[in-house]
C-alpha cells in the first residue's frame, strides 16, 4: 500500500478545528465549492458509522461523492475513514484517509494547530495516478477553516 500526506497550519486551536470537522452542519458551510454537504447516514460519528461527503463544483469533475466508514476516532485529535463507496473507491481499493488536528506547543502558538491529511491507498488499475487531486482539495478545504471560523 502507498501513503501520501500533507498538512497546513491553522490559526485556530486544535479543539476548535476538531469541533468544526465533526459537525456536519458546520462542515457543509466551510467551503461549499469543495464540500457541499456532509451527513452521517448511519451512526453518530463513532467507529462503524457511515458518513457521506458530497463534493462541491470545484472538484466535482474528479469526485462527486464519497461514502466513508469510520474506523478509528481519537477524540479531539483524529478520525480515520475507509472509503466504501463513490468515485474514489473505483480508483483506489483500499483507500483509507486520516484527518488529524495537532496542537502547536509554545506560548505564541496557543491558538494554532496543524491540520494533517494522510491517505493510504492501492491503485485499482496500473494507469491510475496517485491521489494528488484529493490531497490538494483536502488541504485547500482544511485551510478554509481559518476564514470560516472568523464568521462562526
Amino acid at each position: 500500500m502507498e501513503t501520501m500526506k500533507g498538512e497546513v497550519v491553522l490559526n485556530i486551536p486544535s479543539e476548535k478545528a476538531w469541533e468544526m470537522y465533526r459537525n456536519n452542519e458546520i462542515l457543509s458551510k466551510i467551503n461549499p465549492d469543495l464540500l457541499s454537504a456532509a451527513e452521517y447516514i448511519q451512526g453518530d460519528g463513532s467507529p462503524g458509522s457511515l458518513r457521506l461527503f458530497k463534493l462541491g463544483p470545484a472538484i466535482r469533475h474528479y469526485v462527486k461523492e464519497s461514502v466513508e466508514k469510520i474506523e478509528k476516532v481519537e477524540t479531539g485529535r483524529s478520525v480515520t475513514y475507509e472509503v466504501i463507496g463513490g468515485d474514489l473507491k473505483e480508483m483506489y481499493d483500499p483507500y483509507r484517509v486520516t484527518f488529524s488536528f495537532i496542537p502547536i506547543e509554545g506560548d505564541n502558538n496557543v491558538n494554532k494547530c496543524i491540520a494533517e491529511w494522510k491517505a493510504e491507498f492501492k491503485m485499482s488499475a496500473p494507469a491510475t495516478p496517485p491521489p494528488e487531486k484529493a490531497k490538494d482539495a483536502a488541504l485547500r478545504f482544511l485551510k478554509s477553516f481559518d476564514n470560516f471560523q472568523l464568521s462562526y
